[in-house]
């Protein structure tokens, strides 16, 4: 049974880049597909961009954007099933080139926010009660509150993504070092609060777009 973890130690993060290139080196056909590198140096959470592989099924894992999940020292798993395919490592040469991402720093609080779902109704004049059935589902705008400083490197880079209405990639890291995952948009960034003999507050704002990844 979990004891539960504490909040103190989370840290929110943006993608605002693309790492060096991992080489792949061997491949286990499975679901989910595991993949060695040696001292990849990849963690649970990080979103990656495969590529190069080699085979007759090659095109179902060549530029598939996938979750990194199981990690240890020398292999890592992504969420493709190649199971009974023929896939290979390309003599070596496949690759998965990771997402790199800066810190929105002084986060003060949070509350992650799974997807929602619009009711559709299906009443009619013989129903003794409400039919519905949920929708599509939708994301969900996130509000992070922070101590606002105008000179940290992530907020602004998110106040470049929202300017330009760019979507990133997100996660969040917890203290026992899992990850939640996700697409989404800056919407808002709001900063300059205060009064007398009290700091200056902000927050930074996140439309979720894609789903939530939990490793």
């Amino acid at each position: 049974m979990s004891d539960g973890i504490v909040a103190q130690g989370t840290k929110l993060e943006m993608g605002t880049g693309a790492g060096g290139a991992v080489t792949i080196t061997v491949m286990t056909l499975s679901n989910p597909t595991i993949l060695t590198a040696v001292a990849h140096g990849l963690s649970n959470g990080t979103i990656v961009t495969l590529a190069n592989f080699a085979g007759d099924d090659a095109a179902d894992i060549n530029g598939e954007i996938c979750v990194v999940k199981n990690v240890t020292d020398d292999t890592f798993a992504v969420d493709v099933d190649t199971t009974g395919k023929t896939i290979t490592d390309n003599t070596d040469a496949a690759t998965a080139t990771p997402v790199t991402y800066t810190e929105i720093k002084n986060i003060l609080n949070f509350d992650v926010v799974g997807d929602k779902h619009n009711m559709i109704d299906f009443t009619n004049l013989v129903s003794t009660r409400s039919v519905e059935k949920p929708g599509i589902p939708r994301g969900s705008e996130m509000t992070f509150p922070l101590n606002w400083t105008s000179d940290d490197p992530g907020l602004l880079a998110a106040e470049i993504a929202r300017a330009a209405g760019t979507e990133k990639d997100w996660k969040i890291t917890y203290s026992d070092s899992s990850v939640h995952s996700f697409k989404g948009y800056v919407i808002n960034i709001q900063g300059g609060s205060g009064g007398v003999d009290e700091k200056v507050d902000g927050s930074i704002t996140i439309h979720r777009s894609g789903a939530l990844t939990l490793t």
